[in-house]
This record gives C-alpha cells, structure tokens and sequence, in this order.
C-alpha cells in the first residue's frame, strides 16, 4: 500500500524586508519598501514590510504610488546577495529535517517529511519547529502549509501570512478551496483565469466538476493538469536537484535614461555579458544561445537569439553574439529595457581545447577576475569602459551585493 506523503512549503514573509528588518533593528517594526531608485527609474516596490502592507503597499507598485499611501515608509535599496546569501541558510536549516528539500523561488522551499516522522514528529510538529528555527537563526518569520503533496502544502501556506502554519488534507478540498475564486488555484494565472471565466468557471469548485476532456481540448494537457489540481491531486515529487535543470541565466536591466547611441549600449552589453557569464561560471554551466531583450521607449519589444558553434561562458564571447544581434535587430528606437540571456546549457566539466591554448588562457583570466571580486568585492575590477557615462555597472553592482568604488 502507497504510504502517506507528508509536504511542507516554508514561506518567508516579506523577504526581502524582513532581511533588512532582521539585519537593522532600527527598521523593526516599521514600514518599509525594498525598491529600485526612482530616480534611476528603478522606482517598482520589490518588496514591503507588514507594516507597509497595511498601508495598501503592494509588490511590483510604483515607488510614488507607494508612499502616497504610505507616507512614512523608509525606503531601502535591495541587496540582492545579501538576500541570496539568508535564503541559502534557510535551505540549509530545512536540509537538517530531511534530505529531501526543493528552494522553489529565493523565499520558498518544499520539504517532504515522509519518513522522517520519528525523528521531528508528525508535520505540524515538524513545521513548528522549523518556524522556530528560521526565527531563531535568521530572525525571518515564515508561513508554512503542510499537506500530502506539493499542491495543497503550497494553497496551505497561502491561507494564513505573516507567521501562519496551516494544515490542507484531500479531505479539506471540497469546504476550503472550492468556495474560492479559480485563480486563487497554484498554476492559474490571470490570462488562463480569464479564459475559464468566460467559460463559466469562477471557482476552484467549477473547475473540479468541469469535463476533464473539454478542459484539455480548450488547453491543451495543462487543462487536465489544472483539473487534477482543483480536486487536491498532485504527483510530483519534492526534487532536491530542481535547481540543477536550469534552462538559461540571464539578466535584463532599465535603463537610467533612455539610450540612443550605439556606443552606451555596447558599454551596457559588455557588462551584462560579462554578468551573465560569470553566474554561468559560479554554477558550473556553459551555453550555446545567447539571446538579446530590447525595449524601447514606447514599449515596444525585441527578442532575438543566436546559437554559437560550441558552448560559452566567457564574457567576451557572450559580448560579441550579443553585439551581432544588436547590428542586426535593433531599429534605433531609443532603448530603456536592455537584457541578456544565455540558454541551451549544459555543464562546463567537459571543455574543447584549441591548438594554441588561447580558450584555456581565456578560461583561466575569467576565473582569476572571479577569484579577485569573491575576496574584494565587485567593483574591485572591472572593464575601463565602465567608467563611462553609459555604465550601469556601480548601479548594479550595489543591488547585487558587491562594493562600492
């Protein structure tokens, strides 16, 4: 007989100003909002303590909107490696309740329990003292669902926040979730909630009795997926090795202004390939498609790609397909959005030499570039170009985590 599964989400709260709020007790208890500059045109809410929520703060607001709401907010400028760097301890606390732990985002992880029942209790035992743990050791509060599978652990951990524990069974499906509105389901997002509703199907309830093959025949197997999700039923795994199925790395950044001039926009590109590249180096991946975001002032959108002859992760390289793809596809629309993404990765165990050793030499100078920013910071090297007007690179720097010139 199949054995019970036992699933937990651990949600932090707040992230991103909690963190700050942990690391700065003068920010305790009070409103603040993690966001980009506004001035900079970074002004979009990343995050907002409880005490701003309350305010009607919301993540993705813009930064006026905000603290027309909120007047007495306090600002933070976000620190992303800081946030990566309390995220990892986390998952670390979750890996010593059981082996099985899948981060599903930078602020939540699954855990499965089955099994481990003995040693930490049964799973609100368990999700009890994992809370206290993350407290204790981070100083971040965190909602947990748990529940037989990942589904309804993930809808558990949503029903209570800040600081919630909540237990969802299959047997909790038809009182708890159906009542709700259909996109309060995991998976349903607002352009499929549209669709079902014009379809009649307003709440999780509906989904669950709609015709499972009139639901695919309208979208295709995930209509079955998402019917199977309305009645609590949920297979997959909790897969520790989730994040090892990485299909691209890529950054895209705004602008501070809007560019015109070939030049800035080449400055731009050589930071952001080298970036991008050195994130492909720190996770062990090279790639071979490198693709190319602009958005230009009026919002218009270009995405283009180029598949190199073998895979890459070197700056340069990254530079000089990005580079091609800008002759070729940018139509001198002042540009305000500009990203870089290398996909179709695999791992950089296995390397092609070249007959003069000049790729290995590459390899070995891009590594000691790394080795030099992890002891002293992120700005402690960087191209001369980056000195210039167009660079962008102090500025992100500072939202990563690196040093200050």
């Amino acid at each position: 007989m199949e054995r019970r599964r036992t699933v937990l989400l651990a949600d932090m709260n707040a992230f991103y100003a909690s963190v700050e709020q942990a690391l700065n007790p003068s920010l305790r208890n009070r409103p603040i909002i993690v966001c980009g500059d506004p001035s900079r045109r970074h002004g979009i809410v990343l995050a907002a303590s409880y005490e701003a929520k309350e305010y009607g703060v919301e993540t993705g607001m813009p930064v006026f909107e905000a603290k027309r709401l909120c007047p007495p907010a306090e600002l933070v400028p976000p620190r992303m490696a800081t946030y990566l760097r309390v995220s990892s301890q986390i998952v670390d606390i979750l890996h010593q309740f059981s082996p099985l732990v899948e981060p599903f985002s930078v602020d939540e992880a699954f855990v499965e329990l089955t099994g481990c029942e003995k040693l930490f209790g049964d799973g609100i035992q368990a999700a009890r003292r994992i809370k206290e743990r993350i407290l204790r050791e981070t100083g971040i509060r965190c909602s947990v669902g748990v529940g037989p599978n990942k589904l309804l652990a993930k809808m558990a951990a949503e029903m209570k926040k800040p600081d919630g524990l909540t237990v969802l069974t299959e047997r909790d499906v038809p009182k708890r979730l159906w009542p709700l509105p259909v996109i309060r389901l995991f998976g349903v997002g607002p352009r499929i909630s549209r669709h079902l509703q014009r379809m009649g199907i307003r709440t999780i309830g509906d989904l669950a009795q709609a015709d499972p093959a009139m639901l695919e025949r309208r979208f295709g197997i995930i209509g079955r997926v998402l019917h199977c999700s309305a009645r609590g039923v949920d297979s997959s795994p909790v897969d520790p090795c989730s994040l090892d199925k990485n299909r691209s790395i890529g950054h895209q950044f705004t602008l501070p202004r809007d560019y015109t001039k070939v030049s800035d926009l080449r400055t731009v590109l050589r930071e952001l390939a080298e970036e991008v590249a050195a994130r492909a180096r720190k996770a062990g991946y090279t790639g071979r498609t490198v693709s190319l975001t602009l958005r230009s002032f009026d919002f218009g959108s270009v995405h283009r790609s180029l598949t190199l002859s073998e895979p890459t992760n070197i700056g340069r390289k990254v530079f000089e397909a990005a580079e091609v793809l800008l002759r070729r596809h940018w139509d001198h629309r002042p540009v305000r959005l500009i990203g870089i993404t290398l996909s179709n990765l695999s791992s950089d165990r296995v390397m092609q030499l070249d007959l003069f050793g000049k790729r290995e030499r590459e390899q070995r100078l891009a590594e000691a570039i790394d080795a030099i920013r992890n002891r002293f910071g992120t700005t402690s090297i960087f191209w001369a170009r980056s000195l210039t007007g167009a660079s962008v690179f102090v500025d992100r720097a500072g939202k990563i985590g690196g040093h200050r010139i």
